[in-house]
């Protein structure tokens, strides 16, 4: 028979396991309907903190690489910003999710 003293218990350790946020990238495919301009105003208008700089380097990517990755962060973050993208006209790819 086994006895323990009085006041002493096992603790059991619980493990914690954290699993972070899904991430994805939004990224803006080349087309022949929407100008350098458009572009450029729409994502300054959409992505919170692009530089009118910036904006126009993403521009000339979309145009000589065929896409650029115009921003990337939280799952539900990026699916507002690629569908305000798409609603002012712009060529997506499917959101790429990590």
């Amino acid at each position: 028979m086994s006895s323990s003293s009085p006041g002493s218990s096992t603790v059991l350790e619980r493990k914690r396991v954290t699993q972070g946020y899904p991430q994805a990238r939004v990224i803006v495919l080349d087309d022949d309907v929407n100008t350098f301009q458009h572009v450029v105003d729409c994502l300054r208008k959409i992505i919170p903190g692009m530089s009118e700089d910036n904006a126009w380097s993403l521009a000339h990517r979309i145009d000589n690489d065929g896409s650029a990755e115009v921003w990337c962060g939280p799952l539900e973050q990026a699916e507002l910003y690629h569908q305000q993208l798409a609603a002012e006209g712009l060529t997506m790819a499917p959101l790429d999710v990590n």
